[in-house]
């Protein structure tokens, strides 16, 4: 009897193996794991630094459920995702996973500021982000910037999410988080 090998695809759609991170500094906290369906019942939370083991569409899954679109249903963010995924792939012509991933390396800020007080004078002072930090920033801020492209507005979470992506990607400033990332930055350089 032969063995067939069964690849995995996330939604039964696109192939993980061959996409790379670019950054080496975020290469390690990415996760590009093979899975079918982002969710894995939470079992990284009882472990630190589990999250780094997680898929990175997992982490965006989860992310887009504390929306109110979502309303902390998975299922929701889940087709939510999905079907960005889908807009992105029509759009682009590529892989969304590969487009998600460089979305969150142009999006991830370097540097930041902290508050330091030194005998009752409190100024700040330029700090360096660990990439850990950098990757959920660079995730909050698109689901974020999604967010607000879709509040009030007759465009769905489907659609803003899939145009937040496409435009980090390309590392436009049409993109609330890419500009985040350039106005931390400058706050930081401003701070040095």
């Amino acid at each position: 009897m032969a063995k067939t090998s069964v690849e995995c695809r996330l939604f039964d759609k696109w192939d993980l193996s061959g996409i790379e991170v670019r950054d080496p500094g975020l290469a390690q906290v990415v996760s590009l794991r093979p899975v079918v369906i982002p969710h894995s019942g939470g079992r990284h939370e009882k472990r630190k630094f589990w999250k780094y083991s997680v898929n990175v569409v997992e982490r965006l899954v989860n992310r887009v459920a504390q929306t109110a679109r979502a309303g902390g249903r998975k299922a929701k963010a889940i087709n939510i995702v999905k079907h960005a995924f889908e807009v992105i792939n029509i759009q682009t012509g590529r892989n969304p996973v590969e487009v998600l991933v460089e979305a969150i390396v142009n999006s991830a800020p370097r540097e930041d500021t902290t508050r330091v007080s030194y005998g009752g004078i409190v100024y700040y002072q330029s700090v360096d982000i660990s990439p850990g930090r950098r990757v959920d920033l660079a995730i909050r801020n698109i689901v974020d910037g999604a967010k607000r492209k879709s509040f009030k507005t007759r465009k769905s979470m489907v659609e803003s999410l899939a145009e937040e992506i496409i435009n980090a990607a390309s590392n436009s400033e049409a993109s609330f988080a890419v500009s985040r990332k350039i106005e931390l930055e400058r706050h930081a350089e401003a701070s040095r």
